[in-house]
């Protein structure tokens, strides 16, 4: 429910119906990109089960100025994918409800959509699972409008997506240790020629690397540049997404990785790069 302008997990109640959204309605229409001037609004799916709290989300993300749609299930989600383009999906894990884990990692599989995942749970197993699952950002309930809609705004920030370019320009292509990857396509290509599937939280920590080969980055500072912060400062995502990364990354059993730790303090690319 709300509460203020706290957006609570109490599910299956006509309450939903009846929420008054204060202090967040605003005029609709697409948040300006630079003074005087709009760009297309960004296409959110939220995919929550519980019609009033899908509702209650889609008011939120309407006021934000975003063009939202709603889906009960990961089926509905599918058949939406088919027929519109989509920037971002606002996924709702009803723990203990396992399916709904299955459905983030399947969705992941096929699509490098941004997803976020609201959940009652805020234990970091859960947190660190959806991650590793897939996920860009883990968000607990209850949480304010203002947190949601700027978690919004920074996942797409960061996404390759033609209404949220990056704030500055990216290299066309990155070379190193035999690998090649071209941000604008999120391409990355293994020195065996296989293509490989970067999530967008993913992308935006190699090219964070890329751009600062052989120089040691602390965690703090990795988070502060990918904007890939899950709950406090404690979270462990930026060591999830090292660990994907380093997964992806490698090139044998023996090879030595290319994303080394420097312990107590950080991460560092351990190659030469060369951008074409």
């Amino acid at each position: 429910m709300i509460e203020g302008d706290v957006v609570q997990g109490v599910r299956g109640t006509a309450t939903w119906e009846r929420l008054i959204l204060r202090n967040t309605l605003r005029p609709r229409g697409a948040p300006p990109d630079e003074v005087g001037k709009l760009v297309q609004p960004a296409h959110v799916a939220i995919v929550e089960d519980d019609l009033g709290a899908r509702t209650v989300l889609s008011r939120l993300l309407r006021a934000g100025g975003y063009d939202v749609t709603g889906a009960s299930s990961g089926e509905e989600l599918a058949e939406l994918m088919q027929h519109r383009p989509i920037d971002l999906v606002l996924l709702d894990i009803d723990l203990p409800e396992q399916s709904d884990f299955a459905m983030c990692a399947k969705l992941r599989r096929g699509s490098r959509v941004p997803i976020i995942i609201v959940s009652a749970s805020g234990a970091e197993s859960d947190r660190v699972a959806g991650l590793d699952l897939g996920a860009d950002d883990y968000i607990v309930k209850p949480f304010s409008h203002l947190e949601l809609l700027a978690r919004v705004r920074a996942l797409l920030r960061r996404a390759t997506c033609p209404h949220a370019q990056p704030a500055s320009p990216i290299a066309e292509e990155f070379l190193f240790a035999g690998w090649r990857y071209r941000p604008s396509r999120h391409r990355l290509t293994a020195p065996s020629g296989a293509d490989i599937e970067l999530t967008s939280a993913e992308h935006q920590l190699l090219v964070t690397l890329l751009r600062h080969p052989g120089r040691m980055i602390g965690r703090d500072r990795l988070l502060e540049l990918t904007r890939s912060r899950i709950g406090g400062r404690s979270d462990r995502s930026v060591d999830v997404l090292i660990s994907r990364l380093r997964r992806k990354l490698a090139d044998g059993e023996h090879a030595p990785p290319l994303i080394r730790t420097v312990r107590g303090v950080g991460y560092m690319l351990a190659t030469e790069v060369r951008v074409a």
